[in-house]
């Protein structure tokens, strides 16, 4: 029997719990064909990695740092992935081309969307990197008012404002040292790397809203856990790697019947085993 293989590629590689995932939705699917592995690939060898590639791949995973530098590989890539110059997933179709997607941006608006969150009169995002362009994103087609983005640096405020203009987002920038203040928003998206907001967890209101906060391991947050206690609505980063999975799944496979359930399972085995 040929294999189809897909896998997930970047630098560094040994934690993406992305193989979890999709090994999971080939066994619900009965897809024994299929394989997905992982590989340590930087940018200055993603040209040749993908040059190398023969029929029997189907697609790709895209992690740090290859969301951009992939682009000007591919043949095309969606209105999507075009909004924020990212690409996370690459599919191979039948006629050899290779075209990028985005699936960040509708996993989070879906993750949202599960726990009944589908309109937000204003929001606040913690951070400016490349998650914090895909919440512009997703917010664009949610929030009806302000978005503030709360940064370190003048060059990261000016970035998220010209994000802002580009996907229609009226955005605000405040500095890092307020950020205490983003929790009172009735959406907080926090894309910061671990330990950034551990100082914020005593700043949580009594009555608060919705927080996403992109992370997965370590989980919870400590700003996650005070939030939780608070009796706030809580989603972590393993919701949102679960949509986009299901997601990047169904374009690889065609199939549109991915099991959420059994993704989000098995990611929750697989932290716990950590």
């Amino acid at each position: 029997m040929s294999r189809i293989r897909a896998a997930v590629l970047g630098s560094p590689i040994e934690h993406s719990l992305s193989p979890v995932l999709h090994r999971a939705a080939y066994r619900e699917l009965g897809l024994d064909d299929w394989s997905y592995d992982r590989f340590e690939v930087d940018e200055a060898a993603l040209p040749e990695f993908i040059a190398g590639l023969g029929p029997e791949w189907a697609g790709l995973s895209l992690t740090m740092p290859l969301k951009r530098a992939v682009i000007p590989l591919l043949d095309g890539i969606s209105d999507t992935a075009a909004s924020v110059e990212a690409v996370n997933t690459v599919v191979f179709t039948e006629d050899g081309r290779r075209v990028g997607d985005n699936t960040d941006i509708p996993g989070l608006l879906s993750a949202l969307r599960e726990q009944g969150v589908e309109k937000v009169e204003s929001a606040a995002v913690l951070g400016a990197g490349a998650t914090a362009s895909s919440a512009l994103a997703a917010l664009a087609r949610i929030c009806t008012g302000e978005v503030t983005a709360y940064v370190r640096s003048a060059a990261r405020a000016a970035e998220m404002r010209e994000w802002g203009e580009r996907l229609g987002v009226d955005v605000r920038t405040a500095d890092w040292a307020d950020a205490a203040q983003a929790l009172s928003a009735p959406l907080v998206i926090a894309t910061t790397p671990a330990g950034s907001t551990d100082a914020l967890a005593g700043a949580v209101p009594a009555r608060p809203g919705t927080l996403f906060d992109v992370l997965y391991d370590p989980w919870p947050t400590a700003l996650a856990a005070a939030w939780s206690g608070r009796g706030g609505k809580l989603l972590g980063g393993l919701d949102l790697l679960v949509h986009q999975a299901v997601l990047q799944v169904e374009q690889m496979t065609g199939r549109p019947d991915v099991p959420l359930a059994a993704l989000r399972a098995a990611g929750e085995r697989a932290l716990a085993a950590r």
